[in-house]
């Protein structure tokens, strides 16, 4: 079966008809220049001929792939048996309770618990997930936030996965869920004080969190107050309380700048005060401790530095420096503690974990003995202490919280996720790879594989990941999903490319706007590295990317389209220049300094020339899976319909081309623990028929 070619394995029946879409051709006209879009009619979500369309390519597939449905079924099925069922968070104390989350046996959705005092008290269910969600297809709970007074807990529930969360509360005395709702919100709440006013973010009609408004608890048919409307549609706003909740943020931010403005926690009705205006090309993030401002910057400062400056500062020409920019370090975060501070700081593409004295003693990073891993504060709501809680996995370590003394240096392991089965790590090695791209660049690869299935001979099938986008990192992160592939001997590698963040500032630079191809072509070389140096053979070399990462898809089966023997597009950003140029459509407008406004004509030319979707030709293309979802918020599901439908019109080859479109979720899936997992058989099961491995 694995030499077979890509056709016979899922074409075997030659009555198989594919959809067709009926071409409707639009123009669109800007610069002089007409693109014709025979699909743009796709865009109505409420054109019934939409609808048919979508379920017809659902149809095909079920269709196409009908002779594995045992074998998604077994994958399926082996996925969820490495998850333990009843499970249970590493508790967390804040402000006199021990909070943590538990799942039970057979359960979708998490249980929300906490106990006062000690971890021996009773336990009070604060929520049970699993209850609200048993009326809707779909179900999502975010921003659970505790009234100071520890009585009434805030939280916003998601029936549509569409990320526009309804805000519901509940006495957390009586148990009581309240009537008052507020609808169209980001779904957090941030309580001031007086245990009575809270803030919380709504959104305009393209989904744009503009306006942040305050009410009184106990006022629930009392008018919403208006704080504050960001006007500008390049800017997003949001509300969040200080580390030391003496002080409420509003933050309001866009690719190059920010903006904040503060407001005191004890006199929520008190007019805001601006920390800095913005300018553009100055990113900073505010946080309060200590009776002290600490301003994470770039000012003066491309890879961010760490600043402070008293409560009566009015602009950054207040701000002395804390701890200085560094060339070869990307700054990125930082929580404090009454006797220490705690850096995040990401060298050579790996996420440290710095401890430092507040006087400076006793410097040091954290020695976690692996040379490529993820490590991030956790949960640590608590000040007075010497213990940090620390988030850490690496590509063969599952999940795990850590707690490091930053005293002694002592680092105790408090929970690993545990992997149900017959799972070793040490059956799994990965490697730390740097590829020379063709301008000379070196990109890091995170690779990882099972020992004794894998020989460096060129014979194994290759996984490929990549993003490449908005500055975020796509860290060596562990998955038991992943390991449904390494034990039927994939290789996975992570290439971490420009576009992300990993290597600073400028990695990130290098890889948007007018750099963008670079994010492309360093795929690419990556790809062609991993295949020269025998980890991965030339003819199974497969490609997997969501988002802007499935635009990266979209990208490089345009540019080397018989590289790939299959790629998995999910919810692709494919049509780049149709989208920004129609403002109406969510995050288009906030994203001017990612892509680039199209209507300058140098970045018009620009994004046209690499646009997966007004790059289609009559070419070989080769197999590929397409996700999108009905009510996705961030890429809309026509954009996905729109390429696959071009694609199948044109490709001259016979390889298959399926698309998945779920009709009752948005950008993330389902949004069960068990129930996501479906899709993810599905789209493993598609990539190991491919390489004659589905059995």
């Amino acid at each position: 079966m694995k030499d077979a070619p890509a056709e016979s394995l899922m074409y075997s029946k030659m009555d198989i008809v594919q959809p067709t879409c009926e071409k409707k051709p639009k123009e669109l006209s800007i610069h002089g220049d007409t693109r014709i879009d025979n699909y743009y009619w796709l865009n109505d979500r409420e054109n019934p001929d939409v609808i048919a369309y979508l379920n017809a390519e659902n149809k095909y597939l079920d269709t196409v792939m009908s002779h594995l449905d045992s074998f998604k079924t077994t994958l399926f099925d082996e996925i969820v048996a490495r998850i333990k069922q009843d499970d249970e968070s590493v508790p967390y104390l804040d402000n006199g309770y021990w909070y943590y989350t538990r799942y039970e046996k057979g359960k979708e959705y998490p249980i929300y618990c906490r106990k006062e005092g000690n971890m021996d008290a009773a336990e009070q269910i604060m929520l049970d997930v699993n209850e609200l969600a048993k009326p809707y297809s779909f179900y999502n709970v975010g921003g659970l936030s505790v009234s100071p007074d520890n009585k009434i807990l805030a939280f916003g529930e998601d029936t549509l996965s569409r990320r526009i969360y309804t805000i519901r509360f509940k006495n957390l005395e009586t148990g009581e869920i309240s009537e008052q709702k507020i609808e169209n919100t980001t779904g957090s709440t941030v309580w001031a004080n007086d245990n009575n006013t809270f803030f919380f973010t709504r959104k305009d009609e393209t989904l744009r969190p503009d306006k942040i408004y305050k009410r009184k608890f106990n006022q629930a048919g009392a008018a919403d107050q208006l704080v504050w409307h960001e006007s500008d549609p390049t800017f997003v706003t949001y509300v969040y309380n200080s580390r030391s909740k003496k002080y409420i943020f509003i933050g309001s931010y866009q690719t190059v700048s920010t903006e904040y403005k503060v407001i005191s926690a004890d006199q929520p009705d008190a007019p805001y005060k601006v920390f800095q205006p913005r300018e553009r090309d100055l990113e900073y993030a505010v946080e309060h401790f200590n009776d002290k401002f600490y301003i994470r910057t770039n000012f003066d400062a491309k890879n961010f530095r760490l600043m402070e400056c008293g409560e009566n500062a009015t602009s950054k020409n207040d701000w002395q420096e804390l701890i200085p920019h560094r060339d070869s370090v990307l700054f990125e975060g930082m929580d404090f503690f009454n006797n220490y501070l705690v850096l995040s700081e990401r060298i050579d593409g790996i996420l440290k974990m710095r401890i430092r004295g507040w006087d400076g003693s006793d410097d040091h990073y954290v020695d976690f003995g692996e040379e490529a891993y993820v490590a991030s504060a956790a949960t640590n709501r608590e000040a007075d202490t010497k213990k940090v809680r620390i988030g850490y996995t690496s590509m063969t370590t599952p999940v795990s919280v850590l707690e490091y003394d930053m005293e002694t240096h002592d680092l105790k392991v408090l929970k690993e996720q545990e992997v149900i089965g017959d799972f070793d790590k040490n059956n799994y090695q990965s490697e730390r790879l740097y590829v020379k791209a063709r301008d000379g660049v070196k990109v890091p690869v995170s690779l990882v594989y099972r020992k004794d299935l894998f020989k460096k001979d060129g014979s194994s099938p290759l996984l490929l990941y990549g993003y490449g986008s908005y500055g975020a990192s796509m860290d060596p992160y562990f998955s038991s999903v992943r390991l449904s592939l390494l034990d039927r001997g994939f290789v996975y590698a992570i290439a971490h490319i420009r576009g992300g963040e990993e290597l600073g500032r400028q990695w990130y630079e290098d890889g948007k706007l007018l750099n963008k191809k670079n994010t492309f072509t360093d795929f690419i070389d990556c790809g062609k590295y991993l295949v020269a140096e025998k980890y991965g053979a030339a003819d199974e070399l497969y490609g997997m990317g969501g988002s802007a990462g499935g635009l990266l898809m979209g990208a490089v089966v345009n540019m080397e389209p018989k590289m790939w023997k299959g790629i998995i597009a999910a919810v692709p950003f494919v049509d780049v220049v149709t989208t920004m140029l129609d403002e109406s459509i969510p995050l288009t407008t906030g994203e001017f300094d990612e892509w680039g406004n199209p209507k300058d004509k140098t970045y018009y030319d620009y994004i046209k020339s690499y646009s997966p979707y007004d790059n289609v030709e009559a070419k070989e293309y080769p197999a590929m899976m397409v996700t999108t979802g009905l009510h996705d918020s961030q890429v809309q599901y026509w954009e996905p319909a729109k390429w696959v439908a071009k694609l199948r019109d044109m490709k001259t080859d016979k390889n298959p081309l399926v698309m998945y479109c779920n009709m009752d979720t948005g950008h993330s899936g389902a949004s069960g623990r068990f129930e996501r997992y479906k899709e993810t058989a599905m789209e493993y099961a598609w990539l190991l028929d491919l390489a004659g491995k589905a059995d």
